[in-house]
């Protein structure tokens, strides 16, 4: 699907609110209620919207730590951990890298005991490398039509 001007606006509004109605949109982007419906629907349909999230803060959910974990497996232990990662309930985003290091994680946690507790789960797949999230400098940043140089 080609994405024209319109739609960027259009996927603007909805990455800074996904709840605001099509009316607000239109208001913004110039067009009609059910002219901002049809391209949303179109952008869904194509997989260009893959879904709407509830963004939760992790803190106010009794979590105090956030924390990124960088994996290198232990040869033969990368395929048990991908099957394993699903069931851990600390992991908010995992992502299979290149470089020294096979996974990058972000995980939330209650306290150091429970990141204590957690890297002992790890340690059995491979080297564990912690840091420790101090505040967020960029989060959830919207994607924006890139400008080709």
């Amino acid at each position: 699907m080609k994405l024209d001007e319109l739609n960027w606006q259009i996927l603007a509004c909805l990455q800074k609110n996904a709840r605001d109605s099509f009316a607000n949109i239109g208001r913004a982007v110039g067009l009609t209620p059910p002219a901002v419906a049809d391209r949303v629907k179109k952008m869904e349909d194509t997989g260009v919207i893959s879904g709407y999230h509830t963004k939760i803060s992790y803190t106010l959910t009794g979590h105090q730590l956030k924390a990124i974990i960088m994996l290198r497996a232990f040869v033969g232990k990368l395929k048990p951990f991908l099957a394993k990662v699903d069931s851990f309930t600390e992991v908010v985003n995992c992502y299979r890298i290149t470089g020294n290091e096979n996974i990058i994680m972000e995980v939330v946690l209650k306290d150091q005991s429970h990141l204590e507790k957690f890297i002992d789960q790890l340690i059995v797949y491979g080297e564990c490398r912690t840091h420790i999230v101090l505040s967020d400098v960029i989060s959830d940043a919207p994607i924006k039509e890139g400008k080709v140089y």
